[in-house]
């Protein structure tokens, strides 16, 4: 099995060199990659095509969510999951972040562990989101949606999917959504997949919004 090939945008040097130390690290995992802005990062991502690049939000000229959003419209870079750091938990960029398709979002401050993870459920098209702000950051999110406008239209999806969809929502990875239903992994994974195309979300953080904004959340 081929290592999961991880960039690096951040302005800072020196935690540039500290993510690459501890991707460096890791048997299943190497660096594809680094960036010090966000033009620098869709440069990166267009010529290595690496599976997950880690952006960090303020960065000089173009900052991690524009440089986000163009790597989330270009079909020949859409296959590199985005996984955001920032410094501040409740930083308003978080919700560009996730509006623009962010795999994943993590305060900087994070655990290496939990890093690593989000790595990998991104390259594995799952998302993490620091579990300090999950359940503000989704709700808040969600309550931004404009006044008065309309509930997602979940009327393709089947009674399974929707009760599958609100359980994406609690922050459910597919192994306890399996657990929750008495089902395998294979079919939570299924059925968590044909939401996603119904509900034409680009990764599961997209679906955890549409589950708030649903009511089916929250």
């Amino acid at each position: 099995m081929s290592a999961l090939r991880v960039a690096l945008a951040d302005d800072q040097a020196l935690v540039r060199m500290g993510l690459r130390v501890l991707i460096d690290a890791e048997d299943d995992m190497e660096p594809a990659g680094e960036a010090a802005d966000g033009r620098e990062a869709v440069d990166v991502v267009r010529r290595e095509h690496p599976d997950v690049i880690l952006m960090d939000v303020r960065m000089p000229g173009m900052d991690g969510i524009a440089a986000l959003r163009e790597i989330a419209a270009d079909d020949a870079m859409a296959g590199t999951r985005v996984v955001v750091l920032t410094t501040f938990e409740l930083d308003e960029y978080v919700f560009d972040a996730l509006r623009a398709g962010a795999a994943g979002f993590l305060i900087k401050d994070s655990d290496p562990g939990e890093l690593l993870r989000a790595i990998r459920l991104a390259a594995a098209g799952e998302s993490l989101l620091s579990p300090s702000v999950t359940c503000s950051v989704i709700a808040s999110f969600a309550s931004r949606a404009p006044s008065g406008g309309p509930r997602p239209d979940l009327s393709e999806l089947t009674e399974r999917e929707q009760e599958v969809l609100a359980l994406v929502g609690e922050g459910l990875s597919n192994a306890e959504i399996a657990e929750r239903l008495v089902v395998s992994p294979a079919t939570a994974r299924t059925h968590v997949s044909r939401a996603m195309v119904k509900l034409h979300a680009r990764d599961r953080a997209q679906l955890v919004v549409t589950a708030y904004r649903a009511g089916l959340a929250g």
